[in-house]
């Protein structure tokens, strides 16, 4: 029997990393790169960056994130980018960005109990005949 092999340096050995992000400009741009190398480590195939919660992104995080796409590239992943609200998707789309890296939307969870949703009617009864 042979000894096993090392890991080809290429080879993804997570699926998926999921980040969030909510400050992504010049000031924050220290800690994350640190994640973004910490993440690297792992060789991830997909990376998912979800910006629901950015509200802003300056030159130096486009420039980041340009660097991210570039390694995981290299490495046989990928970067997408996740809900980009109106004003940080303004931003990728005068910079191009939007070109390069994907970006993708998902539709609003549907929380039980709110809106219409689940909801009983007025008139309706809950089992054991009491009224909501």
């Amino acid at each position: 029997m042979g000894s096993p092999q090392p890991p080809d340096s290429t080879q993804c050995t997570v699926p998926l990393v999921e980040v969030c992000v909510t400050d992504f400009d010049l000031a924050r741009l220290p800690e994350t790169t640190v994640v973004f190398d910490r993440l690297m480590v792992l060789r991830p195939g997909q990376v998912v960056l979800d910006l629901s919660g950015c509200g802003h992104i300056d030159a130096a995080a486009i420039g980041l994130l340009l660097d991210v796409h570039r390694r995981l590239v290299r490495a046989g992943g990928s970067l997408t980018i996740r809900d980009p609200g109106p004003h940080v998707q303004d931003i990728l789309r005068s910079t191009g960005l939007h070109r390069v890296l994907p970006m993708v939307t998902r539709p609003a969870p549907v929380v039980a109990g709110c809106g219409t949703a689940g909801a009983l009617p007025a008139s309706s009864e809950r089992p054991g005949g009491t009224r909501p």
